[in-house]
């Protein structure tokens, strides 16, 4: 038996995955994991319908998979941020479809402010998860338990940082499922070997005129996502 067969990881049954898009979302939130579980069975792109859904960085991304065609028993059911996730704790089909899928999918999971949009739908109840650091305020307007990690899995619940996180979470996520080997196939795939020109990607290590510029830019639409979340949040605890 040569090398390369005793590396390689027995056959396995594809994974269902479903990832759910939306007006303005992070384009990267989405191609990171994307590209990590590539190969490793279907990949439904899905929205409420086949139309374009343009991101926060104005591509637009092609859905492949209405909500109402979504296949059951998902393997993954993955949610992506964007500024445009506050506009989709608004929308009661998106809430509706994460409430449904959320009940059978083997993994349920995020990036981002994703992870903001799932604890919407009730799906983080009980569970620590992570988003964004500039948005983790809003993330426990919920009442979840947010940890200041890269990814962090809870049981069934695996969620990512901001943006970038998404690589890293699609391959942690891959070895949960498909085992070490698996994971670092596909990160030599992707060549993933990150040495980031500055020391500046969190606010723990980023100077502090530069996590002042970055809060200042961001403090507007933080603003009016924490007012959608605090407004959904009245809705969902007044009595019918």
């Amino acid at each position: 038996m040569s090398a390369i067969e005793t590396a390689a990881p027995p056959p396995l049954p594809p994974l269902r995955i479903g990832m759910v898009i939306f007006p303005r979302m992070t384009l990267l939130d989405l191609a990171g994991p994307q590209l990590a579980l590539f190969g490793h069975g279907p990949i439904h792109l899905l929205s409420e319908t086949l139309d374009p859904v343009m991101t926060d960085s104005g591509i637009a991304i092609l859905p492949t998979t209405t909500f109402d065609d979504c296949p059951p028993a998902l393997d993954i059911l993955f949610v992506p941020g964007g500024s445009g996730a506050f506009d989709a704790v608004e929308n009661p089909r998106i809430i509706r479809f994460l409430q449904d899928h959320g009940q059978t999918a083997r993994y349920i999971t995020s990036v981002c402010t994703g992870s903001i949009l799932l604890a919407a739908a009730g799906l983080m109840d009980g569970y620590k998860a992570t988003t964004h650091w500039a948005t983790i305020p809003i993330l426990e307007e919920f009442g979840v338990e947010v940890v200041r990690e890269r990814v962090v899995i809870d049981r069934n619940r695996v969620s990512g940082g901001g943006v970038t996180a998404g690589i890293d979470f699609g391959l942690t996520l891959l070895a949960e499922l498909r085992g070490d080997v698996a994971a670092k196939c596909s990160q030599l795939m992707m060549e993933y070997d990150p040495r980031p020109p500055f020391d500046s990607g969190s606010p723990f290590v980023a100077a502090p005129e530069v996590v002042a510029i970055v809060n200042h830019m961001l403090a507007e639409p933080n603003a009016e996502g924490l007012g959608i979340v605090r407004r959904f949040r009245e809705r969902s605890l007044t009595p019918a």
